[in-house]
């Protein structure tokens, strides 16, 4: 009987909130809008970022997996980097038993360029890496063919992937046994064949080389001061982390001299956590992508309050209407338990309805989210935790929404709501405010950050880095292009559309590879300074249009130029030169004379600072980039001619290039979704904020409906009303101002101390976010505001 009673209830309940609805089309539409708009928001972010923490979480042994990174100690300061030695894996695994499995890591080919992999009449473009036999046992990745530890155990063997053995034999069945070549070097047997790469795993290639091959083919491997692949350990289990650490912190020192001007230590970070932890600072792990995760949890929950806020504002200004209803199902005998049940009834409705349209939004929007930010982000459906998570949405939100209106309407004095005297103390009133400028201070902190990130990025792409990345090309090094550069440089120089060519070791983008033997004149014996270094054509600076300070290029025309070097400002203002053209400087055990001096660019990310550069030239160089300047506007032309080039001199490799300012852009992927993301979060913010704002002057113009009525009959013009209606709301707004923006001003500081060469946050940005602001909130209240100050007076001093 009771449990009759209370489902009857129930229903009356949500009947009396539907009529509710229905009745009131546009404020229900407005509040579904504004929560469906926060919820669709926050799952998008959720998605974003449970997807983010999910990185390399997948591995089974992932609790007893960590990578190698190295301490450096040199020149009164710390680095470190996940750059390690080759002959490292090897060394621990055979001398410190807690290491059960190790493995090293390293690129095919140069960074960022993919393989020719040649195999049953096709040739296909691959990405693939080197790596240990150990590898498979470390990390999950399961094979669908052959066993773990042969198929990277022999230097003829090669594992590749489902993806890859589909192009090429049609199935991983087909694929064993067969053969592949690589780069047009060798051939490999295919020994193993593995399940693709899942998306949320960091690690990303299409086949695996057995590491021997990287052993052998590297001679500078044997040298304890060279550095370049990464290193992963598993430890068995039971072992202590911190044990492992202190037997391998000086470990390099069993095989090489310790100097106590540049010495290294070595430290463990747990695998999976690289991803999101990658950042260092003084020699130690300092955050990294972890904190556009923490950023972005914040920003959903923040829109997710100010959704709800609104809602409270505009069932609030509502409740003028709902007084009556109030006192008269008080007056036959409601109790104040049941009306608040009633309100937070239509409050779970309201949110069922939003938790709706936020989750068609987030359909029809995931797969422009996913292309905004480079996932692969799909709704969990299938998963019951994401159900039940909707289900706690739902009622968290509604409650959370709910329960200041359900509280403040249910405790309305029936006798003043039936004899028209509804007023509202200070205490409701400053509550309401307070919402206001608290979502409002939230909206500014997004508007702030939206511009400061904005203007960040902007000037990061206008900056000049000191050479021009427009019309500028580079074509990776592979093939006969190795052996024939001279003849290709010749002919290229020929073609229509092409101002300049030469080559270089690594990229213009990055230059990676440093030095710490770097010696000059007058240099203190207990000094060591880490120089990148790179090994260039002739015509280096003109195809790069670099600036020579003083000095000159390197030239066929001085038969000693391999001997000598060209410097950038800063090395040479590192070494104390004043005259530095003609200086000898010593590259390891090879002296040469300084003949150049570059002014500083930038060729690395603007996270870092200009380091000391010192330059060689050497076109006998197999492996690397070709960079070709083009005309402007004939950069099309230029790239035809080529093509053509390309497969006549090296017809066995598909002809790739890349734009050198794409790549450039390419240092900054993730503050350019940051920055995408924000734009369009911000708005959001802002737009549901003024709807509370809009739910406000509703409120308050009903309130004071008798106030502007007299005021009117007393000679108050329109533009006295709306001027003192506006200005109400504005002060909330202004409030929010002042309160937000050292808050902005902090967490955006914070932000550009990741960058070494940044913006300054003047006055003008805070300027922009007011006026903005002001605007916005002015907008939104002036048509209620106008409405109000333009009703008939006496419709509005008749007494109900």
């Amino acid at each position: 009987m009771i449990l009759l009673y209370a489902i009857d209830m129930i229903r009356n309940y949500f009947k009396i909130a539907w009529r509710n609805l229905t009745r009131n089309k546009a404020f229900s539409a407005i509040n579904i809008t504004g929560l469906a708009l926060g919820l669709s928001c926050s799952m998008l972010i959720f998605l974003w970022v449970n997807d983010e923490k999910s990185i390399d979480n997948f591995h089974e042994n992932g609790r007893k997996l960590f990578q190698v990174y190295e301490r450096n100690f040199y020149d009164g300061k710390v680095d470190a980097g996940y750059s390690t030695q080759g002959l490292l894996a090897d060394e621990l695994k055979r001398n410190i038993p807690e290491i059960q499995y190790t493995s090293g890591f390293e690129y095919v080919v140069a960074p960022g360029t993919l393989s020719t992999a040649e195999a049953n009449g096709k040739i296909i473009k691959m990405l693939g890496f080197f790596a240990d036999a150990d590898f498979f046992n470390m990390f999950s990745f399961p094979l669908l063919r052959g066993k773990a530890q042969a198929s990277l155990q022999s230097p003829d063997k090669i594992a590749i992937s489902r993806k890859m053995a589909e192009q090429f034999f049609g199935s991983a069945d087909n694929a064993i046994s067969k053969t592949v070549l690589i780069d047009i070097k060798a051939e490999y047997t295919v020994a193993a064949v593995f399940e693709n790469l899942p998306a949320n795993s960091s690690f990303q290639f299409d086949f695996l080389l057995p590491w021997q091959v990287f052993v052998k083919q590297n001679k500078w491997i044997n040298n304890w001061g060279n550095t370049s692949p990464a290193t992963y350990v598993q430890l068995k289990e039971g072992a202590a982390v911190n044990k492992v650490e202190a037997k391998i912190k000086d470990f390099i020192y069993n095989y090489t001299e310790k100097n106590k001007s540049f010495y290294t230590q070595l430290a463990l970070q747990p695998f999976n956590q690289k991803y999101l932890y990658s950042n260092f600072k003084n020699g130690y792990i300092d955050g990294g992508r972890i904190e556009y995760v923490r950023l972005f949890t914040i920003i959903a929950i923040f829109i997710l309050i100010i959704a709800c806020i609104n809602f409270m504002n505009l069932a609030t200004a509502r409740s003028g209407k709902r007084a009556k209803e109030i006192g008269l199902r008080k007056v036959i005998g409601a109790m104040r338990w049941s009306l608040i049940w009633q309100f937070l009834g239509e409050a779970l409705l309201i949110t069922f309805f939003s938790i709706t349209a936020a989750f068609l939004i987030v359909v029809l929007m995931l797969p422009l989210f996913n292309s905004l930010t480079g996932k692969q982000l799909t709704l969990p459906i299938e998963d019951p935790v994401f159900w039940l998570s909707l289900l706690g949405l739902l009622a968290g939100t509604g409650l959370i929404a709910g329960s200041y209106p359900a509280l403040f309407l249910s405790s309305l004095n029936p006798l003043k709501v039936l004899k028209g005297k509804l007023k509202f103390g200070w205490a409701p009133v400053f509550f309401r405010q307070g919402l206001v400028v608290f979502q409002f201070s939230l909206s500014i902190l997004l508007i702030v950050g939206m511009i400061v990130i904005y203007r960040q990025m902007d000037y990061i792409q206008s900056k000049n880095l000191g050479y021009d990345r427009e019309n500028l090309i580079y074509i990776p090094i592979e093939g006969s292009l190795a052996d024939r550069y001279s003849s290709f440089k010749e002919q290229v120089q020929q073609l229509p559309g092409v101002m300049g060519i030469s080559k270089m070791r690594n990229s213009p983008t990055v230059i990676e590879h440093h030095n710490n033997s770097i010696g000059w004149p007058g240099k203190a014996p207990d000094l060591t300074v880490s120089f990148a270094d790179g090994v260039v054509g002739y015509d280096f600076i003109k195809t790069m249009k670099l600036s020579l300070k003083e000095g000159r290029d390197f030239s066929k025309e001085f038969g000693l130029d391999s001997a000598n070097f060209i410097l950038n400002e800063t090395a040479v203002k590192k070494m104390g030169f004043e005259n530095p053209v003609g200086q000898t400087v010593t590259w390891g055990n090879h002296p040469g004379k300084i003949i150049g001096v570059l002014k500083d660019f930038h060729f690395n990310s603007m996270h870092q600072a200009i380091e000391p550069l010192i330059l060689r030239v050497d076109e006998d160089w197999s492996w690397g980039t070709i960079l070709v300047r083009t005309k402007p506007r004939e950069t099309k032309e230029a790239i035809a001619g080529l093509e053509k080039l390309c497969k006549t001199i090296n017809p066995k490799f598909p002809f790739t290039y890349q734009f050198s300012d794409l790549e450039f852009e390419k240092l900054y992927r993730s503050e350019q979704v940051v920055s995408k993301l924000s734009n369009i979060f911000a708005f959001l913010a802002i737009f549901i904020s003024c709807l509370g704002l809009f739910g406000l002057a509703a409120f308050t113009a009903e309130q004071r409906t008798k106030e502007i009525g007299v005021r009117k009959v007393l000679g108050a013009s329109v533009s006295n009303i709306l001027t003192l209606l506006v200005s109400n709301f504005l002060k909330p707004v202004g409030i929010a101002l002042i309160i937000a923006f050292p808050l902005a001003w902090y967490i955006m500081h914070k932000w550009l101390m990741d960058f070494q060469y940044k913006i300054n946050m003047g006055v003008d940005i805070f300027l922009l976010a007011g006026i903005l602001t002001f605007l916005i909130a002015i907008f939104t209240v002036a048509f209620q505001s106008i409405k109000s100050a333009l009703a008939n007076p006496v419709k509005n001093l008749r007494v109900e």
